[in-house]
């Protein structure tokens, strides 16, 4: 690990979280969200070890540090994601598919409430900084407890990203001896083997968790067809929880987790060449044999230390770092005969950091929260590209290639502070107010104070209401700003098509959001949920190069607003959960990034709202399960109405259902022990559906969904 020493930890705890006295007053319950997906209850206090107790309540606490109140909360536990068809072999972007409002798109992306990206993941509170986009998922859920999806107005603990906060705990509070290998075989060439495994030693405790993955589809077919040409892809992912008790009041935790992605770019048969090359007849150029790929690396450690001194107090202090890259190479003659650039570009970042966050209660009706956020990054971006050297129309008048090397380096940080009160003035209304301070140097100097509320209020005993406004400061990301030099490329194949390009801005907006829940018997609860955002500055992403890599740009002005419905039900051997979302995203005026757009596209987004890429007019998932004896059935569905396509993004594609089955028996065998066999049926009735079809603002090519395939999995514990 880079860029700090651990060895500061303990002076950076003792010079901002000085000894609170003991008080003795009773601790506030967390507050709840209005729509849980899953929870279980954990053992009785009492019949546990001391230490898996001290473990248990530090949770808890940390917990209590970081409040939903007002916003919307999903949650997942171990029931939920082994419920799934792959169960915890699950991509973690398609667990979040289960949740209201959040939408699919190519290369593993979400939206999450008409937002491209903007999503901030943590892992036990800790924010883990955005990876470079690219195709691989940073995060696997094998090594989560729970994933809780937090949506809408947020509290003032939550900054930058802010479309969702995903948060991921993990499976290292088990003080159990003991774990699982799982292989798993399947359609296209899948293959996957994992590793689970937890104990304790001691006063410490660990969890470690390694999977690797081969599998023919690794991005979306470029077409219909069954089986993509060229389209491999090996996935490594690993991941260490080491804890340590210090007392019964404390402990420190480490956390370290890789993610190694490579990927075989999908070829597109039947293309026609578009430039010559020299001595290299175009005749015998396959579009169909060519081998660009892509490889993704990402790393991330944090360190941490949490403690409870007393009944009012607590605290947790962590230092992260994170390293990331993406490293393109291009088929070096297929990319110039077709594409007129063969482009070899390699991104990195490297962010280090330091957050903190504190939950002091002064009474019994108000607990105090601040906290800070500092983070140092360095970026930088070296391509090499080859391309045939133009006249002023743009015609080719050489077949010899030309090289060009471009680059990007900055260095910046992100700063931000928050002070909260979650207040409770009477029984069953919690009102949380608050405000945090952001500032950022890094592709742009900005700064803002952002005000927050949220209030969550008991009609009764069956029904909860909760609203909220947030003012929010969203940083350009810096992770992907790979801005090209423009006039390098002029009079090259490499030539863009305007040469304004007004660097990317911060975004601000003011979120509402409100909701309802009604648990209309024990075992079904309903709820629906509407929100409204007015932005400035809309950043949105694009495609624009060769690569399958993001480009980040802005709309002058944005609304966003969107319905959601969401429902469960338990009873029994049965569980059902549904959703139905309704969104409606537009932006006006593109006033960042122009050089990726063509004349006309700008001429007419600049007087016309247009809807964004990403807005999918209306989204349902839902699932069911029915355990019977040692077996559980059960499947899930998908539906989307299709993203937008055309000139300006005014058209849209069509919609699409995908239902997905499977059946997990769980054995005990004489001599093999417990050992479960899980097969699974995705996209069951085999339906082709088209998730990009290459029209539309910053979509660079078509992507197709999955067709049906089927896998069995065999997990044995010891």
């Amino acid at each position: 690990m880079s860029g700090f020493s651990y060895g500061a930890l303990a002076l950076a705890i003792a010079s901002i979280y000085p000894s609170i006295a003991p008080a003795g007053a009773e601790e506030t319950a967390p507050s709840q969200p209005e729509l849980e997906l899953a929870q279980a209850a954990p053992p009785a206090a009492q019949e546990l070890p001391e230490l898996e107790v001290t473990t248990k309540k530090l949770d808890a606490a940390r917990n209590q540090i970081l409040p939903e109140t007002g916003s919307s909360a999903y949650h997942f536990n171990l029931d939920d994601i082994d419920n799934l068809p792959l169960g915890d072999g699950t991509q973690l972007n398609e667990l979040l598919l289960q949740a209201p409002g959040v939408v699919q798109d190519s290369y593993g992306q979400l939206h999450v409430r008409g937002d491209h990206g903007n999503l901030q993941y943590r892992i036990d509170g800790v924010i883990i900084p955005e990876p470079i986009t690219g195709f691989g998922q940073s995060f696997d859920p094998r090594f989560a407890s729970q994933v809780n999806l937090l949506t809408g107005a947020l509290p003032a603990e939550y900054g930058y990203r802010t479309a969702g906060i995903v948060d991921i705990q993990t499976k290292g509070t088990s003080f159990q001896n003991g774990g699982s290998v799982t292989a798993t075989g399947g359609s296209n060439g899948y293959g996957e083997g994992a590793l689970e495994y937890s104990g304790s030693s001691g006063d410490w405790n660990y969890f470690v968790s390694s999977s690797y993955l081969r599998d023919n589809i690794g991005i979306e077919n470029p077409t219909s067809s069954r089986d993509p040409l060229h389209d491999t892809t090996e996935q490594t992912h690993n991941f260490l929880y080491l804890s340590r008790v210090i007392d019964s009041d404390s402990r420190i935790n480490l956390i370290v987790g890789t993610a190694l992605n490579h990927f075989e770019i999908p070829d597109v048969p039947g293309q026609t060449p578009v430039y010559s090359l020299a001595a290299v007849p175009s005749a015998s150029v396959n579009s169909s044999d060519l081998n660009a790929r892509q490889d993704e690396t990402i790393r991330y450690e944090v360190l941490s230390y949490q403690a409870s001194p007393n009944d009012r107090t607590d605290y947790q202090i962590a230092l992260f770092h994170r390293y990331t890259d993406v490293h393109y190479e291009p088929d070096p003659i297929g990319d110039l005969v077709f594409l007129g650039n063969a482009a070899t570009i390699l991104r990195k970042t490297e962010a280090t950091g330091l957050q903190g966050d504190l939950s002091y209660k002064l009474d019994d009706t108000n607990t105090l929260r601040a906290g800070y956020f500092l983070e140092h990054e360095r970026f930088g971006a070296n391509d090499s590209s080859q391309v045939f050297p133009t006249d002023a129309a743009g015609n080719q008048t050489s077949d010899a290639p030309i090289t060009i090397q471009d680059g990007t380096h900055l260095d910046g940080g992100t700063y931000g502070v928050y002070v909260q009160d979650e207040w409770i003035p009477l029984a069953g209304l919690t009102v949380n107010y608050g405000a945090r301070f952001d500032k950022t140097d890094t592709v742009t100097d900005a700064q803002q104070l952002s005000p927050r509320l949220g209030i969550v209020y008991d009609l009764s005993s069956t029904t909860r209401l909760h609203a909220g406004y947030a003012r929010y400061f969203t940083p350009p990301p810096t992770e992907i700003i790979g801005t090209p030099s423009i006039e390098k490329f002029v009079d090259t194949t490499g030539a863009v098509a305007t040469d304004v390009n007004t660097q990317v801005k911060a975004e601000r907006s003011n979120y509402f959001d409100v909701g309802i829940s009604e648990q209309l018997t024990p075992d079904l609860t309903l709820g629906i949920d509407g929100y409204y955002r007015n932005v400035k500055d809309l950043q949105d992403e694009g495609q624009f190069g060769n690569a399958l890599i993001f480009s980040a740009f802005n709309y002058a002005r944005g609304i966003v607003s969107g319905v959601e419905l969401s429902g469960t039900y338990k009873h029994g051997n049965w569980t059902v959960y549904g959703n139905f979302a309704y969104s409606h995203a537009v932006g006006e005026d593109i006033e960042t990034g122009q050089y990726n757009f063509s004349q006309p596209e700008l001429a007419y987004i600049q007087h016309n709202y247009v809807h964004l890429d990403h807005d999918q007019k209306y989204t349902s998932s839902g699932g069911v399960s029915y355990k019977m004896g040692s077996i559980t059935l059960g499947g899930d569905l998908l539906f989307g109405s299709g993203l937008r396509s055309g000139f300006a993004n005014t058209d849209h594609l069509p919609a699409y259902t995908t239902v997905n089955l499977d059946a997990v028996d769980h054995l005990t065998l004489p001599t093999l022990g417990k050992v479960d066999v899980r097969i699974a049926l995705i996209n069951l009735f085999d339906r082709v559906y088209e998730i990009r079809d290459g029209t539309g603002i910053g979509v660079g090519a078509p992507q197709w969904g999955a067709r049906r395939g089927g896998f069995i999995a065999l997990t044995k514990y010891f």
